[in-house]
């Protein structure tokens, strides 16, 4: 059948709700009861003003999955229009005004014959019914063998209302946030679009746990401290699963400036339960008797015992993999608080198990000296410790209010590491618990930059397993 200049009707998809826009330019929403999906809806709208002209009409459908162009016919039947044929077309109301006769020629006879040759999917004759439209004129269709000039319909060709999307929308905070609700979203300011980069980077999940070693050979340099704020950035962002470990011989500290979890344990207590809590069995919530869970950062924490001297809770390098095989079946990502002694058993399979290095320094020539000298032993040690310090972020922390040294220590590091990040003065810093909340804007938003860098290196390292 052959149909010069099809009626054109257009339908907006926002939800559960469409507009719908007749060929006569009358516009009305579409609703449906709650039980029906909106799609249907909006095509049985669309065949009866099919039915009211006797002829095919031309259904364009646009939203958040997308823009379709589908041809319904008197019966209620749907032929989806090939892309490729539509592209000249206009897909918004009002437009069809500037064609001319010989283009709408064109188009009428694309709709039919060429749209018919170039395989237009069809959704196998079914009525405009089926769709959860009322149709009194087409008999009820059931179902047909297919033609030998016929191919049958398959998924695969037909168009799809979904489309899959990996953006996040974003808007903003404030007012922007109310304005947004309002349906009058402002754009976002170069701060927050640099925000929102930031945590999606931070949000990112992978397959296999990952770990970061913060480390430094000098001891009172803020490695507790960078890593209570770069776990609670990935839990808080990426939904928690991240460990926080003490994994230090002499009197770590993360225990004492984080929050006190149900059970005074630590990880001299997990060590004998280890092979218990990697049985077939053993359940997602087995590992809470451990750990000390940060209620708001949504992070947890292994802790070390500080009461005890190195030699009462030393932990040699067999009994290190046993742990980080627990780890790695409870988390997704560990955060380790390194000890001073780069000696140690534990210090050294920390290294060899992490994906990514982090150094913290203070504007200081003394801590940043230690760092540096850290870099370059590793350098030597062995390829992936090499790895590691080619890759490594550096933390330069300005540890007091008049700190001058920031800039100049941050540029030593320049072309030595793959990224360094700088922290401003912030009292939240200095002393007692850890909390993010407690930071001052500039210091959350200069943490986010930082563990945006950081994933960054995740990501081109793959998780390793620990079985």
């Amino acid at each position: 059948m052959s149909v010069l200049h099809p009626p054109r009707a257009y339908a907006t998809v926002t939800g559960p709700t469409a507009t719908y826009v007749a060929p006569d330019g009358h516009t009305e929403p579409v609703m449906t009861d709650g039980a029906e999906d909106i799609r249907h809806a909006v095509v049985r709208r669309a065949a009866t003003d099919a039915r009211t002209a006797g002829t095919p009409l031309e259904l364009v459908t646009s939203g958040d999955r997308g823009t379709h162009h589908l041809l319904i016919d008197t019966t209620g039947s749907i032929t989806a229009i090939p892309a490729g044929i539509t592209t000249a077309l206009p897909t918004h109301p009002g437009t069809n005004a500037g064609l001319t006769d010989k283009a709408d020629d064109t188009r009428a006879d694309i709709r039919t014959e060429d749209a018919r040759r170039a395989g237009a999917p069809l959704f196998d004759a079914v009525s405009v019914q089926h769709h959860g439209a009322v149709n009194e004129e087409a008999p009820p269709a059931g179902p047909s063998a297919p033609t030998e000039e016929e191919d049958p319909p398959t998924t695969a060709s037909r168009p799809s209302f979904i489309a899959v999307s990996t953006e996040t929308p974003e808007t903003g905070t404030g007012w922007r946030a109310v304005m947004a609700r309002l349906g009058l979203p402002v754009p976002l300011s170069v701060r927050q679009m640099q925000h929102a980069g930031w945590a999606r980077s931070v949000s990112r999940h992978w397959a296999g746990c990952r770990s970061i070693a913060v480390a430094n050979g000098k001891g009172g340099v803020g490695k507790t401290m960078t890593t209570a704020m770069l776990a609670a950035a990935y839990a808080r962002w990426g939904g928690g699963n991240v460990l926080a470990w003490d994994n230090n011989d002499t009197r770590g500290t993360l225990g004492w400036r984080t929050d006190t979890g149900l059970y005074d344990t630590t990880v001299r207590d997990l060590l004998p339960a280890a092979l218990k809590l990697l049985a077939p069995d053993a359940g997602v919530s087995d590992i809470a008797r451990f750990v000390h869970h940060q209620g708001v950062d949504r992070y947890d924490v292994l802790r070390s015992n500080p009461e005890l001297l190195a030699t009462d809770q030393r932990i040699h390098a067999d009994q290190f993999d046993l742990l980080m095989r627990v780890a790695a079946r409870y988390y997704r990502l560990v955060v380790f608080d390194s000890g001073n002694d780069e000696s140690a058993d534990r210090w050294l399979r920390m290294i060899d198990s992490s994906g990514q290095l982090v150094i913290p320094t203070l504007a200081a020539p003394e801590s940043a000296e230690s760092a540096a000298l850290l870099l370059d032993a590793l350098r030597t040690r062995d390829e992936h410790s090499a790895y590691l310090a080619d890759n490594a972020v550096v933390i330069v922390t300005q540890a007091e209010a008049a700190g001058r040294d920031v800039a100049r220590i941050a540029a030593g590091f320049e072309g030595h590491v793959r990224a360094v990040h700088t922290i401003p003065y912030d009292r939240a810093l200095k002393s007692g618990p850890l909390r993010f909340d407690t930071l001052h804007p500039r210091t959350r938003h200069a943490w986010l930059a930082a563990a945006a860098a950081i994933a960054d290196g995740l990501e081109q390292h793959s998780g390793e397993r620990y079985e």
